[in-house]
């Protein structure tokens, strides 16, 4: 996990300002750096006209997670001019995983992409862009796993930025009124303030040297970019269909910590959270602990009949996602005996979910809806892990987390139809309608979810990963018939594989990951209705009052 800033600009360098660089080093608490590059292109009618100099300036901070060492950013090497800066992970390139730090791998394939091709003499510069933008999609295709990136290929003046297909990772853009182009994993801004989220849908492509003159355009005085910007579409390459499965690839410990935990999940106890734990449950060795981040919230709405001083711990544990991670976390414990399992009990007063609450919304911006608030309540004292060793609800023994990557199952609900729309869809128009209402759910993740996910839960230090939408796992599941993931439409059944006598009853949405968590032996968890989080942990509507989740923050 790192954090990205790139500036283009005229004739001045732009530099982060102290809240963004601070944000910045919040994600990649491991190094800091910073770089410039001078881009001169002589626009002179006149020789006493000056010549306009572009700036490009580039900061990185490192979460290091992969390798032996932390690898530098912004990345350079001697034998090229170009410069990346890369927050991802690149579970492959062209098929096969990278040995140590991908950062190096990554750089390798633009650059290469770059160099492989010399524009004829007398080419036309968009001709010659295009086929540069064409080349380097083609490259970027071929790596499977999350990332956003900036990359500079000096050697032809441009700049290419851009998202994996799923937008796993956050990146952000802004046109100022200078006609500068701000491109950053996170943003100091309020809620309005000219950001928007980079579309994960394609490769954008900034020539530095085609400079456009801001009084054009008919002579309207509107703010735009001096440098032109393309997109170029791209989509992952076949060779990411056959990516090594990384849910867990986690940095490597030594024997003197071997217990100390590396992986925690976002924890609720729900179906998608528990099918997670009981396949790290297999993936990891058992003298490492798994550490079980379950949030619960103090919200005056509901507990309003909870006198001060009263018992507050009953608050919290009275929390639906609090009832149902205890019991997935039992249930862990009985079928997993030789693991140690860490629930961790993170209560949050009121109080203090308001002293955060404008660094929540500077963080999830240019998301500004109260459902966006409540969802990213959850995740970000989640993501902090300061809670308490709670075995029983009794017992409180203040911990937080080591671990540096955390499991998120996110993507569940949108790809095996576990939302209560998705029912509400084939109710209207039977499995069309549900076919439609699942592909929408796909195509607009990176919008809705993913990059202000990432932003909340990055603030500590911390990666969430998507197993869920893993590549192979995403193709399987689109390939696969939709009676095949959920069960609407057919007869009440268990998973035992027979009608059932009523008592083991389990939910149409999600039926294939109901039948796994039944099958490696999660029985109360494949029973467990659906839920969204806010309502579980109970963020949800805050403060009294009529507000719904669509309502803008004021």
């Amino acid at each position: 996990m790192c954090g990205i800033f790139c500036a283009v600009s005229c004739p001045t360098p732009v530099w982060p300002s102290p809240e963004i660089q601070q944000l910045l080093e919040k994600r990649g608490p491991d190094s800091s750096d910073r770089r410039i590059f001078t881009v001169t292109r002589d626009t002179r009618e006149t020789r006493d006209q000056p010549q306009l100099d572009t700036r490009i300036t580039f900061v990185s901070t490192v979460l290091s997670l992969r390798g032996q060492a932390t690898v530098q950013q912004p990345y350079q090497v001697s034998t090229s001019s170009s410069t990346l800066c890369w927050n991802g992970e690149a579970w492959a390139v062209k098929g096969v995983a990278p040995e140590g730090n991908d950062t190096a791998a990554v750089f390798r394939l633009l650059d290469d992409a770059e160099a492989a091709q010399t524009p004829l003499e007398g080419t036309r510069r968009l001709d010659q862009t295009s086929q540069r933008a064409a080349s380097i999609a083609r490259q970027i295709a071929q790596i499977a796993g999350p990332y956003a990136f900036v990359f500079h290929d000096a050697a032809h003046g441009l700049l290419f930025y851009g998202r994996d297909f799923l937008g796993r990772r956050s990146l952000l853009t802004k046109l100022t009124e200078q006609g500068d182009i701000l491109i950053a994993s996170v943003t100091d801004a309020p809620v309005i303030d000219g950001w928007s989220e980079v579309e994960a849908d394609g490769l954008y492509c900034v020539d530095l040297l085609q400079v456009l003159d801001r009084a054009g355009d008919g002579g309207r005085e509107t703010p735009y970019s001096r440098h032109p910007v393309t997109k170029v579409s791209y989509h992952s390459a076949e060779d990411a269909r056959h990516a090594p499965l990384a849910a867990v690839d986690l940095p490597a410990a030594s024997s003197s910590i071997a217990c100390v935990p590396k992986l925690a999940i976002l924890f609720s106890g729900g179906l998608d959270c528990s099918v997670l734990a009981r396949l790290a449950h297999d993936l990891i060795p058992l003298p490492e602990g798994i550490d079980l981040l379950n949030v619960a919230f103090e919200n005056p709405r509901i507990h309003k009949h909870v006198a001060e001083g009263a018992n507050s711990q009953a608050t919290y544990e009275l929390c639906p996602d609090r009832a149902t991670g205890r019991t997935s976390y039992a249930e862990l414990q009985r079928i997993c005996p030789g693991r140690e399992w860490r629930f961790v009990a993170i209560n949050i007063p009121y109080t203090e979910t308001m002293e955060h609450r404008q660094k929540v919304i500077t963080l999830m911006h240019p998301h500004n809806t109260e459902m966006d608030l409540s969802i990213s309540y959850a995740l970000y004292f989640a993501a902090r892990g300061a809670g308490s060793l709670s075995p029983l609800p009794s017992v409180l023994e203040p911990y937080t987390t080591s671990a540096r990557v955390l499991l998120s199952g996110l993507g569940a609900d949108e790809l095996f139809g576990g939302y209560q729309r998705h029912a509400t869809a084939y109710g209207r128009k039977g499995f069309s309608g549900l076919l439609d209402e699942l592909d929408l759910d796909i195509s607009r993740l990176g919008k809705r979810n993913l990059g202000r996910d990432d932003r909340v839960i990055s603030n500590w230090g911390r990666e969430a990963r998507f197993p869920y939408l893993d590549e192979q796992l995403l193709t399987w599941a689109l390939d696969a018939p939709v009676t095949d993931k959920c069960g609407f439409g057919e007869p009440a059944f268990d998973c035992s594989g027979g009608p059932g006598d009523g008592s083991e009853m389990i939910e149409p949405g999600k039926k294939v990951l109901r039948c796994l968590a039944w099958k490696l032996g999660m029985r109360e968890a494949a029973k467990e209705k659906k839920r969204a989080i806010q309502f579980g942990a109970r963020t949800a509507k805050m403060e009294t009052g009529k507000t719904k989740g669509t309502q803008l923050l004021s």
